[in-house]
């Protein structure tokens, strides 16, 4: 019964669009059948003729133009819709952390792509990931959205990040074999290698409470770490293969990358920053922009760095780059920990440690 009246809905719409383009049509056939002016020859009766046929299509022209821009706007609410539960809105400060994250698609007209980020507080610490599908524009959004969702759920159950990857890429697999299957439903048997020139760049990382970082890198640019005036790659060393083409390795050791402390900021990005060129084949100059905001103590923010990059980029490739871009900056924004033993709120942990040592006897308050 439902679905009788569903169609029966969707019938009456389709009427009421076709109803005015009848209208139209139906009066310039009555006028040409059924007009006496239209059965003559003379140069008056053609003027008037083209005149009527001038309006009818003039009309029928602004119909179709206004049932396509009502057509968009749904298309675009569609989209805003998918946009907020794929890369939904990140908060201002997640557990203690200033976040500020936005993402581009090369795409004109699609609001979302291929790149992934996501920022979420556990009891393991705040972990965060940040993604790149092959490719770009509505055919990677799929693949997005299996390997966040499977993010989203992993970050809570799994107490190492190595448990997460590995439920990252049993997720994408799945995804894989199922979109294999709707390709070529012909077929008939589980595919071996459901989609092999498909790969996810993936990077996972944990902020513990105390600042310590905790990375796991498939494929996935470095992140940059802003400290002061200093800007550096967070590690240098060669990221595991995207997930997808190969296995992961039977031991995953989960990289250790010192400790974000109170001021400094994360600066994690996809390839399609680093990669953008400009009318003369350069490549956007990520790290000198970063030194620049690190420079400017204004521009130290997240939301005034993540302005920053983004105005730049746009400028370098004139407004049309070539490949999804994501950005995602986290800064530290919790107080500093004072060691086990210190009293006082005007001693620091490191001012009680340079203090020297005396031999006097200290005093002795008795109650």
């Amino acid at each position: 019964m439902i679905r009788i009246r569903a169609g029966a809905s969707l019938f009456r719409k389709r009427l009421l669009a076709l109803g005015l383009p009848l209208a139209w049509g139906g009066a310039a056939a009555t006028y040409k059948l059924a007009c006496p002016v239209a059965q003559q020859n003379g140069l008056g009766a053609r003027i008037v003729g083209s005149a009527v046929f001038f309006a009818v299509g003039t009309g029928l022209v602004l119909h179709v133009r206004h049932a396509l821009l009502r057509e968009l706007r749904e298309a675009r609410k569609v989209a805003g819709a998918a946009q907020s539960v794929l890369l939904r809105p990140l908060p201002p400060r997640v557990e203690g952390l200033n976040v500020a994250a936005a993402q581009l698609s090369a795409d004109r007209g699609v609001a979302i792509g291929g790149d992934l980020y996501e920022v979420i507080a556990t009891e393991h610490g705040v972990r965060v990931v940040m993604g790149d599908v092959r490719g770009h524009g509505i055919g990677a959004i799929a693949t997005a959205a299996a390997v966040l969702g499977s993010f989203r759920e992993a970050v809570h159950d799994e107490p190492e990040l190595g448990g997460v990857l590995r439920r990252l890429e049993r997720a994408l697999a799945r995804h894989l074999r199922e979109r294999a299957r709707a390709e070529h439903p012909s077929a008939g048997a589980e595919p071996d290698y459901p989609v092999a020139e498909e790969f996810v760049t993936v990077l996972l990382l944990e902020i513990r409470q105390d600042g310590e970082l905790r990375v796991l890198n498939c494929g996935h640019p470095w992140p940059y770490r802003l400290s002061g005036t200093r800007v550096e790659p967070l590690a240098r060393a060669d990221p595991l293969p995207p997930l997808g083409p190969f296995p992961l390795p039977p031991e995953l050791d989960t990289e250790h990358r010192g400790h974000l402390l109170p001021g400094e900021t994360l600066f994690l990005h996809t390839d399609g920053a680093e990669d953008a060129r400009d009318s003369r084949g350069r490549f956007f100059p990520l790290g000198e922009v970063l030194a620049q905001c690190a420079r400017d103590t204004h521009a130290a923010a997240p939301q005034a760095v993540l302005g920053s990059v983004f105005t730049a980029l746009l400028r370098h490739t004139a407004g049309t780059p070539t490949d999804d871009v994501a950005l995602l900056v986290l800064t530290n924004d919790r107080q500093p920990l004072r060691p086990k033993g210190a009293r006082g709120d005007d001693i620091s942990g490191s001012a009680a440690r340079a203090r020297p040592a005396t031999t006097h006897p200290q005093p002795t308050n008795h109650l």
